[in-house]
């Protein structure tokens, strides 16, 4: 292959399977689930292709059923934070080198035995250790994560296919170098895809990777790190790192080798990490990449020409699937008053149908939130709302955590719109909405633009095109994947790339070929066919 021309094709979007009632997927994933919760699995860390188990363990449990252990997993401490750097760099030199085109093949097998093999385990993984419904599993934990590997390879096709023109004489090149050192990869518990892409996106590019996952979502990063081994990755390029953040980054954040680290989680811990780098700079080789996607106060902002179906539907799916624990959950509305009456109808039909339940049950709309803490923070954000003058608890405000971590979707309304639920991101099942005066529309689209410090996604309802363009130029930064008539959790790989700025990160955008440059140093090569030999030039000469 070193000597071909070879062109990977854009792919097309995975589709998502539908598991109603009476086909084949349906029952095949049941019987995954029967597997996942029958067996309490070990996870060991991964350096150098070697299980490592370091004795120091914990557990991981169900978050709709937490008296059930789903597996025990060694936590990496500082020691074996060294080994998996060493084994990182040990591996730089042999997988940087390697043809892009056998990087390629590798991640493509990974998308296909995650298709045909390990579909159904990987998405009953998911629900069991992230209380996710099936469809919330299929769509990201299958589809997406697909998606990201084989969009990834038709993407890094192009970045390399991206040359300088060449001169009489000369040609020039450009060699798309992964980065100097290893990459520290930190995923979050909310989307196996992400656990997927944050590792991967260097790994494909030719980086080696120090992983540490979620260790509220270890059982689906552990079955994806055992596909990764299975489809080639090489030993040392890719190390898996269960346990403390604070125990990892504390090694990894000195280490003259740190080239970069790929993000997702917390505003606070990425502005830990960032300073920390800032503080460190004179240890390292050279100036780490630093790609995070952090939180959001996600909005919808409808229109007193909306159709309000569609408003009320966009914000029930938005606001409550997976419990609002997507980044992108729609959690703040604003509404004009004379169309306030007939949405409180909509959502008062709709919302005494959303289940709330075991994700095993496959009538449920809404699961558990993921742990303990998150359930007391979304039950704290409750009773302030019901204890507050300026609001009132229009659906929910219950929650009960003896068996599993329910909290019930919550509509707050609000005469504030500055009040707490509207600003503070919850990351729960907690939607606040706030009614304005009609002509008030402009004025309000600067409040909503300058409420939040976050910036990742939002959304206008409206038909009133005016309306449409008045919102889109106000709130331009406000969000950086903005819908128009569509829920703010509607993004896909290949589609809408996703990402935010202010305090929702980097805007380096997952999934596309944006992200993957980052983990690129370009170095520019010219050859000169017919070097000159005489180094006086035509003006010198006498008239």
């Amino acid at each position: 292959m070193n000597n071909a021309l070879f062109t990977f094709a854009r792919p097309e979007n995975e589709p998502s399977m539908s598991y109603a009632p009476g086909c084949p997927e349906r029952e095949l994933l049941k019987e995954a689930i029967r597997e996942i919760e029958s067996e309490t699995a070990e996870i060991p860390l991964v350096i150098n292709g070697e299980f490592v188990r370091t004795g120091n363990t914990g557990s991981v449990v169900m978050p709709h059923d937490h008296g059930h252990k789903l597996a025990v997993y060694h936590k990496a401490g500082a020691e074996e934070m060294e080994r998996a750097i060493a084994a990182a760099n040990a591996a730089h030199e042999s997988w940087s080198n390697m043809p892009w085109t056998e990087r390629a093949s590798i991640v493509l097998k990974i998308a296909e035995l995650i298709d045909k093999k390990y579909r159904y385990i990987l998405n009953a993984a998911t629900m069991m250790g992230q209380s996710k419904s099936v469809w919330q599993a299929e769509i990201e934990a299958a589809s997406e994560t697909i998606d990201y590997f084989r969009f990834g390879v038709h993407y890094m096709n192009e970045l390399y296919g991206d040359q300088p023109a060449s001169e009489e004489g000369v040609i020039n090149r450009l060699e798309y170098r992964p980065l100097e050192g290893f990459v520290y990869a930190i995923s979050p518990f909310n989307f196996t895809a992400l656990a997927a892409n944050l590792p991967m996106a260097p790994v494909m590019m030719g980086n080696t990777v120090v992983w540490k996952p979620a260790t509220t979502s270890l059982l689906s990063s552990w079955y994806l790190m055992k596909i990764f081994m299975e489809a080639g990755v090489p030993a040392g390029v890719l190390n898996f790192m269960p346990g403390p953040g604070s125990v990892g980054s504390g090694v990894v954040l000195k280490s003259k080798d740190l080239a970069g680290i790929h993000f997702t989680g917390s505003t606070q811990v990425f502005n830990g990490l960032w300073k920390s780098v800032a503080e460190n700079l004179s240890l390292y080789r050279s100036y780490p990449r630093l790609v995070g996607e952090t939180g959001g106060k996600d909005f919808v902002f409808v229109h007193a020409s909306a159709d309000i179906k569609a408003a009320a539907t966009a914000m029930v799916r938005g606001a409550f699937e997976y419990q609002g624990q997507k980044c992108s959950a729609t959690s703040r509305a604003y509404i004009p008053a004379s169309r306030w009456d007939e949405l409180k109808a909509e959502f008062e039909v709709m919302m005494p149908e959303v289940r709330t339940g075991d994700p095993r049950d496959f009538r449920n709309f809404v699961n558990a939130v993921i742990d303990e803490a998150s359930f007391d923070n979304c039950m704290e954000y409750i009773e302030y709302a019901k204890s507050s003058p300026k609001a009132e608890i229009l659906f929910g405000g219950t929650g009960d955590k003896s068996v599993g971590y329910f909290v019930q979707p919550t509509i707050i309304k609000t005469t504030d719109p500055h009040f707490r639920s509207m600003e503070e991101e919850i990351f729960g099942p907690i939607l606040t909405v706030y009614v304005y005066d009609d002509d008030k529309f402009a004025e309000t689209l600067d409040i909503c633009n300058n409420t939040s410090p976050y910036a990742l996604t939002g959304a206008v309802f409206a038909t009133d095109r005016d309306a449409i363009n008045r919102a889109e130029n106000v709130l331009r930064y406000a969000a950086g994947n903005f819908y128009i008539n569509d829920k703010t959790t509607a993004a896909s790989i290949g589609l809408q790339p996703f990402g935010g700025a202010r305090a929702s990160g980097t805007n380096d955008k997952a999934g596309s070929k944006l992200n993957l440059i980052r983990w690129c140093s370009p170095r520019t090569i010219k050859e000169n066919l017919l070097p000159p030999h005489d180094f006086k030039y035509p003006y010198m000469q006498e008239d």
